[in-house]
C-alpha cells in the first residue's frame, strides 16, 4: 500500500473539497493521492492538487502525518493564488471514463457530514488558526449523529 499525501486548501473560511464515488460510496474528501517512488510527500501534495483540481499551490506547512492501515498520511497546509479557480480534475491512476472526482467546491464546516468532517480533524483541520477559532466557539454541548442527547 502507498504512502499518500492531501492538501487543506482554504479561502474565506471555506476549504476546498472534492466529491468522490468509490465502489458505490459517494463522499467529500480533501485533494490528495498515492506518492510515487521518486517524490517527497511535499512534491505529492502538490502534484496530486494540480491533477485533480488545476491549481498551483505552495506548502504554508505540515499539519499531521497519521498512521492509517499500513500506510503513512501526510497532511499539508496549501496556499494558492486567489486568481486561480479550482476546477474538476481527473485521478490518472483510474480509468478515463469512470473517474472518482464527480465535483470540486468550497465548503463550510456546517455543509460536511459528520463523517467527512471527521476526517478533517484527523488530518489536521485544527492546526490552522481560523478552523481551531471556530471549533472552540461551539461550545461544549454533546451532540452525536442519531442520538438525542
Amino acid at each position: 500500500m502507498r504512502n499518500r499525501s492531501v492538501v487543506f486548501v482554504i479561502r474565506d473560511k471555506k476549504i476546498l473539497m472534492e466529491k468522490l464515488c468509490y465502489e458505490g460510496r459517494t463522499f467529500y474528501s480533501i485533494p490528495g493521492g498515492g506518492i510515487e517512488d521518486d517524490e517527497t510527500p511535499e512534491q505529492a501534495a502538490i502534484r496530486e492538487l494540480k491533477e485533480e483540481c488545476g491549481l498551483d499551490g505552495v506548502i504554508i506547512r505540515k499539519l499531521a502525518e497519521v498512521y492509517n492501515h499500513e500506510r503513512t498520511e501526510y497532511s499539508f497546509w496549501v496556499r494558492v493564488p486567489k486568481e486561480q479557480e479550482a476546477i474538476k480534475g481527473y485521478d490518472p491512476e483510474e480509468p478515463v471514463d469512470d473517474q472518482p472526482i464527480k465535483e470540486v467546491r468550497w465548503m463550510n464546516l456546517n455543509e460536511m457530514s459528520e463523517k467527512d468532517r471527521a476526517f478533517m480533524w484527523r488530518y489536521g483541520l485544527l492546526e490552522i488558526p481560523e478552523f481551531y477559532e471556530e471549533v472552540m466557539s461551539w461550545g461544549d454541548t454533546i451532540s452525536y449523529p442519531g442520538n438525542d442527547l
